[in-house]
């Protein structure tokens, strides 16, 4: 049996201005759906308060129930589970899953299934492919433009991806190209119609697409508005979509969760934000932090459930008349405490082929809670094979590069691929010891002094080094092929000294920032055309097995 012990909240105001709110944990049971097409329900928690006063003369409600998910980045065993907990979605009653909630018959609740975007992650064609068609799938009728699906870096190849989607790409804060093969692929917003209920839906595309993606044809066929033009470009997609009659609108923003509040706040006529890109994990429904008022009073509620298809969501709304949210309840549920039904695994290793087990492992220590600031043990078998296998100096990696852990058993070809799948191809570089060092200030100082704490740590082979939560650089060593530590002054780097560096193409091009934006950069020796995951498949062949995942302190935090 799955406990699923979610907390909920609500807080709408009432017709006297004051504020209503319950919390209440609820352990729920459900049986753990199996291979089969057959499902049972989650029962999930206590209803939040209702804020009408269910009289004779109550208005009548329009309930709507919205299975959501944000920033999966192609993660395949979640997709496998998520899409088991979707056909439960579909086919248990709305009463039967949140009883507390819908209380009486629920032939009028409007289902929905919706995305944030980050669904695809990465270059690799084949499991991109799984990605979109995951979506597909799983029968979601639309998905924010998030910064990964770029990743993509031929805009022809995700123009295919989308003639074969089923469902609507959205981005209100973006122009395209007219002679692009995308121009009429992505969408500001759609409509769609439930149970004669028509509901607006307008998408949002992150303001910081250009820091995010590595310079590509793609990206060149894409102009995308900082934030105050998003917020302007998505309150006249509302309007119009206002004046049109329609007065349920939601969006589904890549925008992160600063963004949306701006933009609950600021705005009118909209009333739920989908978010994602910042990776919160919203549980709930709390005043102030994911409930927000518009411009004109009435009630915003925004939601996230975290990364990696680790969580998704479901939001159960009810609206009056006049597309006002009267009462809402927000369930986040962890992903893995359900199956990969054998079917969907069978057909997505049909599409991608059977994993091959190059090793195993004998223990590992727990990841990192933010495996964006802090020292990522999991890391190092793929830096050092990065190095090791290209016969470098050293080897630099951004920390977001890192999708997941190793843990106690086989590794194959597929984890590999969970934890570093962004398919980069892979360089030797000449760098000097200045550019070295400045890259590791870089990081150090933008992710330990920034909320987002992006874009995160260079993680290093070849290197220890140490800095303070100000995000200063305070001491760097460099630990040669004969295992002999050399000490670099980095107050004073040489500018001259160079060293040879296993690195991907993002990184030597300049994503992320951490060297200078150059799409043909001048430094590098030689070019591979496969990502890191291959070096790390041979480099654990050759080790002894089984392997110990330990924490060698190569970087420190104090």
């Amino acid at each position: 049996m799955i406990n699923v012990p979610n907390i909920n909240q609500s807080a709408m105001k009432n017709n006297t201005g004051t504020v209503n709110t319950q919390t209440q944990s609820v352990p729920a049971n459900a049986s753990q759906t199996n291979n089969t097409p057959n499902y049972t329900s989650t029962i999930y928690p206590q209803e939040t308060v209702s804020v009408y006063n269910p009289a004779e003369n109550a208005p009548k409600l329009t309930h709507t129930s919205w299975f959501y998910v944000n920033d999966v980045h192609g993660k395949m065993t979640n997709m496998e589970r998520i899409y088991n907990i979707s056909k439960e979605f579909d086919n248990t009653p709305s009463d039967v899953m949140s009883p507390k909630f819908f209380t009486n018959s629920t032939d009028n609740v409007s289902k929905f299934k919706v995305s944030s975007g980050d669904v695809i992650l990465g270059e690799e064609i084949i499991p991109n492919t799984v990605a979109s068609q995951f979506l597909n799938w799983s029968g979601f009728i639309a998905s924010a433009l998030g910064n990964h699906e770029l990743d993509i870096t031929k805009p022809e190849t995700f123009a295919k991806f989308l003639e074969e989607s089923n469902y609507k790409m959205l981005a209100a804060n973006v122009d395209i190209n007219p002679k692009s093969p995308l121009a009429d692929k992505i969408h500001r917003s759609m409509i769609t119609e439930k149970d004669g209920i028509k509901y607006g839906i307008i998408g949002i595309a992150p303001p910081d697409m250009h820091e995010r993606v590595k310079l590509n044809d793609t990206l060149k066929d894409f102009t995308i508005y900082d934030v105050k033009e998003t917020i302007n470009r998505v309150q006249a997609e509302a309007r119009k979509l206002k004046e049109a009659g329609i007065n349920h609108i939601v969006v589904l923003s890549h925008g992160g969760n600063k963004l949306d509040k701006q933009l609950a706040q600021e705005t009118q006529d909209i009333d739920i934000i989908f978010g994602a890109h910042t990776h919160n994990l919203i549980q709930g429904i709390t005043e102030g932090e994911n409930l927000l008022y518009s411009k004109t009073g009435e009630p915003v509620i925004i939601t996230q459930a975290g990364k990696d298809g680790e969580n998704l969501g479901i939001l159960n709304v009810s609206f009056d008349q006049n597309g006002v949210i009267k009462k809402a309840q927000n369930n986040i549920i962890r992903t893995r405490d359900y199956n990969r039904p054998l079917f969907i695994k069978d057909t997505v290793e049909h599409i991608l082929g059977k994993p091959e087990i190059v090793g195993r492992v004998r223990s590992a220590v727990p990841q990192p809670k933010n495996r964006l600031i802090e020292n990522n043990p999991h890391s190092n078998l793929i830096t050092d094979a990065m190095r090791i296998q290209l016969g470098t100096d050293i080897a630099l990696l951004n920390a977001g590069n890192i999708r997941g852990v190793f843990s106690q058993g086989p590794i194959d070809t597929r984890l590999l691929t969970d934890i570093s799948p962004f398919g980069n191809k892979m360089m030797i570089l000449e760098l000097t010891e200045k550019q070295i060092v400045d890259a590791i200030k870089y990081g150090l100082k933008t992710s330990l002094t920034r909320a987002s704490n992006k874009p995160g740590l260079l993680l290093v082979s070849g290197l220890r080094y140490t800095g303070n939560k100000q995000g200063d650089l305070l001491e760097l060593e460099f630990i040669d092929k004969n295992n002999q530590v050399h000490k670099i002054d980095v107050n004073n780097p040489d500018a001259n000294k160079k060293y040879t560096v296993a690195a991907d193409d993002f990184f030597a091009t300049g994503g992320d920032g951490y060297l200078e934006s150059n799409k043909n950069p001048d430094f590098v020796l030689q070019k591979f055309d496969q990502d890191k995951n291959v070096l790390a498949r041979d480099y654990i062949k050759s080790l002894n097995q089984p392997i110990d995942i330990v924490d060698d302190k190569r970087i420190q935090i104090i």
